[in-house]
Formats: C-alpha cells, sequence, structure tokens
C-alpha cells in the first residue's frame, strides 16, 4: 500500500512513515490539513492516517471534503482525545476508522490491513515496476512522472500491463484495444506501440516493451 500520513506532530509522522516503510509499505508525511487535503487526491494514495487537530484545515473537514469530492480513499482518523462525539463525528464525515494516541505501530498496520480488505483498489488500477496505470480516470504514472497518452497509446498500455510477462498477439491487442476495427495488415498496431513506447520507455531510458517478431509484444516485469 502506498500511504498518507497527515499530522502536524513532525516526528511522529515521520515515526510512521519509516515503520510503514519497514513494513514493506510506501509512505510519505503531511503536516497540515490543506497540503494533506491535496496530497490525498492523488489516486496513487491506497489510504490516509489522518489527524484530527491539523493547522489550516482540520482532519473531519479533510475527510468530509474527500468524500465530497466523490474520493472514496480508506481513512483512518488519528487522535489524541478520544471522545466518543469526535469519533462519532470523523466517522460521520466518512472515515472508515480512528486509533487513538498514543498507539501501538502494530496495531495501526493491522487497522490498514482491515480497510483494504474490506475496501480493494477502488479503481483497480494496475502497476508494474515504477509504472501505474489508472483505467477509471485515464490517467498513467512512471514513478512522479504523468504521462500524456491518447486514448488508443493507453489502450495499448492497458492490455500490455493487463499481461505483464505474457506475450500479447497483435489479435489480443485487435481485440482489446480495436474491437475488430482495423486490419492485421494494418500498421496501427506497430505505430501504436512504437507511440507508447516512445512515451513510457525512451525518455526514461528504459525497455520495458519488447518486441518479439512474429510472435507478438511483451511488457517487461523486471525492466
Amino acid at each position: 500500500m502506498h500511504c498518507l500520513v497527515v499530522d502536524d506532530e513532525t516526528r511522529l509522522t515521520d515515526l510512521v512513515v519509516r515503520y510503514l516503510t519497514e513494513c514493506g509499505h510506501t509512505a510519505e508525511g503531511r503536516h497540515d490539513g490543506p497540503s494533506g487535503l491535496a496530497a490525498a487526491r492523488d489516486p496513487r494514495v491506497d489510504a490516509v492516517l489522518l489527524d484530527v487537530m491539523l493547522p489550516g484545515l482540520d482532519g473531519v473537514e479533510v475527510c468530509r471534503t474527500l468524500r465530497g469530492e466523490g474520493i472514496d480513499v480508506p481513512v483512518i482518523l488519528l487522535t489524541a482525545r478520544g471522545a466518543v462525539s469526535e469519533r462519532v463525528a470523523g466517522l460521520d464525515a466518512g472515515a472508515d476508522d480512528y486509533v487513538v494516541k498514543p498507539f501501538a505501530m502494530e496495531e495501526l498496520v493491522a487497522r490498514l490491513r482491515a480497510i483494504s480488505r474490506r475496501r480493494p483498489d477502488v479503481a483497480g488500477r494496475l502497476q508494474v515496476g515504477d509504472l501505474v496505470l489508472d483505467p477509471e480516470q485515464q490517467r498513467v504514472w512512471r514513478g512522479d512522472t504523468e504521462l500524456d497518452l491518447s486514448r488508443r497509446e493507453f489502450d495499448v498500455l492497458r492490455v500490455l500491463m493487463e499481461n505483464a510477462g505474457r506475450v500479447v498477439s497483435r489479435v489480443r491487442l485487435l481485440d482489446g484495444v480495436w474491437d475488430g476495427e482495423t486490419d492485421l495488415r494494418s500498421n496501427a498496431i506497430d505505430v501504436h506501440v512504437s507511440k507508447v513506447r516512445a512515451k513510457v520507455d525512451r525518455p526514461f531510458g528504459r525497455t520495458t516493451i519488447t518486441t518479439l517478431r512474429g510472435r507478438g509484444y511483451r511488457l517487461e516485469t523486471g525492466a
């Protein structure tokens, strides 16, 4: 999971980010409501650990704003005040769970596992290495760089990523992208694969998409 930790206590934020990283996740931190809200809008974020008491915009309002924008990322509220009214306000705002400070790191990770089981990746994002494709929002990233792909290019990459590590024949691409609209004798498939390569691989010095002469194409998982 990629987690966003939003807490104005810098030391605690750094501690949680480091622990999550040691547990095999990726994580980043923010220290106020407005920057936390902006970061939580990133579709690559899988879960938000959100302190209630934040400068600029409190955690409950951050959560309420996300839900109002249709962003369904799982949210766990962090609070030093275990008041029932605060918990209820957070849950009513759309939070999935809460943890009262001070908390054990093991419990926090267990809560993350629980919400990930209850709410799997809604967007159905595909990831191969540092290449991420979001089919719902029609967006693609290589690392931190968002790529500008046409609709056809996006669909070509989607089919390749869905079959990462396996050979994708020209017939499979034809069915998955063109829905039989073009002819196998046409060079449309080759042209679009070449365009995808030019945007996904070349600027980054990679060779992710390989051509297997007479067989098709393959998205390499270790490139």
